[in-house]
């Protein structure tokens, strides 16, 4: 590594991280504010506070990396600048691109960073929340009841209503399950004071139940009650407990392997039903490359030769990420209301900003001036 990119690297590399971990430590501060009364109360014990939090981290670092990012570029950038020493870097025959190569390297680093958390710890981070509040609140027991669970197989033609689920136990209660034939007439119906499911041969062993056959004209034959006071176990069914469970997910808290495996086995869905699903699985990848995007607007604008351009690239980058956030959640609804293509309404925001942000790269390493907004009522 040259001299020149350790220094550029050394002024950006302070800043970034009193940016990053700052934001985490608002965050924490306020978070433990709403929260504390609950905890309290509860008598959390420290590990358990701190296992609380360190789930949550993954998510709240993909939010606060682009912002550390933007802040510490437009401080050491404006810094050296003010200092004259992008001036002197340039005179010296460095192009502007040349002293960005860093930044740019250490932006496709914090990029890559960013979709290994995005890939399955960030978007469990909201899910955990909620359950180890749940558990804090209520208490563990009562905290794994759920509510009642609807699950349609349409590939088998088998219907799940489920009472509430304990996924510790991998086990479900209250079960009702109806088999029907290719022309929607009821076959079979179990019914069962609970299931356990076996993820290692994808088995089901259900408790106290039996088993009620129909014929052709829907009359009932003999019952098979054999299990009414034991067990009966089931295998070569297509049906896992989190494919029962995700029928009730949200999107945004479904990883990367188990929103493409919620599309797989739910692919005969209505595509109003599988958009937002199909826009999250785009917008896991999205959400990283913003590390990127924020490298390539606010460089140009942070490079300035006047106080009074300084203050100007400043309000600009703050400005056109503010505008980034607002079209990325306004074409991620789009997106998952299934009235654009789900990549549009992931890739949108990040490709409008990424072609403003190689404009201003273009302008700034031709030495040609930064285009300037003019309002209708200014002078």
């Amino acid at each position: 590594m040259r001299l020149l990119d350790r220094y550029v690297l050394q002024n950006f590399l302070i800043p970034f991280f009193y940016s990053t971990f700052g934001f985490l430590a608002i965050w924490l501060v306020f978070d433990m504010s709403s929260n504390g009364r609950d905890f309290i109360d509860a008598h959390v014990k420290l590990k358990v506070l701190a296992y609380f939090y360190l789930t949550q981290f993954p998510q709240i670092l993909v939010i606060s990396l682009p912002v550390g990012l933007l802040l510490a570029l437009l401080y050491s950038l404006s810094r050296m600048s003010r200092s004259n020493e992008i001036i002197s870097m340039l005179t010296a025959g460095q192009s502007v691109i040349r002293v960005m190569i860093p930044l740019f390297i250490f932006g496709i680093l914090t990029a890559c960073a960013s979709m290994a958390l995005n890939y399955q710890l960030a978007p469990h981070s909201d899910s955990m929340r909620k359950q180890l509040l749940d558990e804090i609140t209520r208490g563990k027991e009562k905290s794994d009841d759920g509510e009642l669970l609807l699950f349609r197989n349409r590939q088998d033609s088998r219907t799940w209503l489920v009472e509430s689920i304990q996924k510790k136990q991998n086990m479900i209660r209250g079960v009702d399950i109806t088999q029907q034939d290719a022309n929607g007439n009821v076959v079979t119906k179990w019914y069962a004071d609970h299931g356990v499911f076996n993820p290692d041969d994808k088995s089901w062993t259900f408790s106290k139940g039996k088993q009620v056959n129909f014929d052709k004209d829907g009359n009932i034959l003999p019952e098979d009650d054999s299990w009414l006071h034991g067990t009966k176990r089931i295998t070569g069914w297509s049906e896992t407990l989190w494919r029962i469970m995700s029928s009730n997910e949200d999107p945004q808290d479904l990883s990367v392997p188990e929103l493409s495996e919620w599309i797989t086995n739910n692919g005969d869905f209505p595509a109003a039903r599988l958009a937002p699903f199909r826009t999250h699985y785009w917008y896991r990848f999205a959400v990283p490359l913003q590390c990127l995007v924020v490298i390539f607007i606010a460089a140009p604008l942070g490079i300035v030769y006047s106080r009074r351009g300084m203050l100007a690239g400043v309000a600009s980058s703050i400005f056109i990420f503010a505008a980034m956030g607002f079209i990325e959640k306004l074409f991620l609804a789009l997106g998952k209301g299934n009235l654009v293509p789900a990549a549009v309404g992931a890739w949108t925001s990040d490709g409008i900003f990424a072609l403003v942000g190689f404009y201003l790269l273009w302008l700034r390493a031709n030495n040609r001036e930064l285009p300037k907004v003019k309002l209708p009522w200014s002078r």
